[in-house]
């Protein structure tokens, strides 16, 4: 087994969705809490891969070309391969070679960095100015934050140091506007709430529950 088989349990996170096969299921997860649980957190393009015999299907190696860091200098500071499965049922990542930068989030066992479908990963193209602010300063500031899941309402917080997360109500297994707008950061007085906005977060603005 290798090593990104035990990773599809750890983590799990929304990905390349129209990529999704059939026996890869993923728990949807906020991208704050894709950044805050990953080891590495990059963007960076595609520039090579090739198939290498490990695992029961074989593993992809992605050779890319590192943009920017926002998580993991002290785990690898510069990336140069990605490894996935090669196999979508066991969640292996497609990615196009010399056309998109990408977002990419994973994690690091033996010097190398693992990813999946289950990982947060993105064209960069294709995120939002929130989020790009996120992955350069705001999501850092909520790790020590909640996010907690609402699947069916009525839904409440329980400690000080939640957000509640409601997308899945009216967007299950894609990306809503919490996730594409908001960050759960923490506030004075050590409570958390969704923050969206170009001032320094303040816990009048918005409150935990309402985005």
């Amino acid at each position: 087994m290798t090593p990104w088989l035990g990773l599809v349990v750890l983590l799990g996170s929304w990905s390349l969705g129209d990529w999704g096969a059939e026996a890869c299921t993923c728990s949807p997860s906020h991208p704050q809490d894709a950044f805050c649980n990953s080891d590495i957190v990059i963007r960076a393009k595609v520039v090579g891969k090739k198939l290498v015999k490990e695992g029961p299907f074989g593993t992809l190696v992605y050779t890319i070309k590192q943009m920017k860091m926002y998580r993991g200098f002290t785990k690898m500071p510069h990336v140069q391969y990605i490894h996935t499965e090669a196999s979508e049922s066991l969640c292996g990542l497609k990615l196009e070679v010399n056309k998109y930068q990408y977002l990419l989030t994973g994690r690091v066992y033996d010097g190398k960095m693992y990813t999946g479908l289950c990982n947060f990963v993105e064209r960069w193209d294709q995120l939002t100015l929130s989020q790009r602010k996120g992955l350069n300063y705001r999501y850092h500031l909520g790790c020590n934050c909640k996010i907690k899941s609402c699947y069916y309402l009525p839904c409440f917080v329980t400690s000080k140091n939640e957000c509640l997360w409601t997308d899945m109500l009216s967007n299950f297994g894609y990306p809503g506007y919490q996730s594409k707008h908001y960050a759960c950061i923490r506030q004075k007085g050590g409570y958390c709430s969704w923050y969206r906005g170009w001032a320094p977060p303040d816990k009048s603005i918005i409150n935990p529950t309402d985005p």
